[in-house]
């Protein structure tokens, strides 16, 4: 059998804390900033930490 890869594209994105939770940034920083309230913009500066069906999606992707 082969071995199992993790997905290099979730590895980038997401860092794992000590208790095992998921940590990553939030998306839509990059471009198309004009359009956004300056509000918006300062909340997708923090980072947020994964729960739930997304989370468990995420480490099946991370062979974890």
């Amino acid at each position: 059998m082969a071995k199992l890869k993790p997905n290099k594209s979730a590895t980038k994105r997401v860092k794992i804390t000590r208790q095992g939770k998921l940590k990553l940034r939030k998306p839509g920083t990059r471009h198309l900033l004009s359009g956004k309230t300056g509000n918006r913009k300062r909340r997708l500066h923090k980072t947020t930490v994964l729960s739930g069906t997304i989370a468990k999606a995420f480490k099946k992707s991370l062979w974890m």
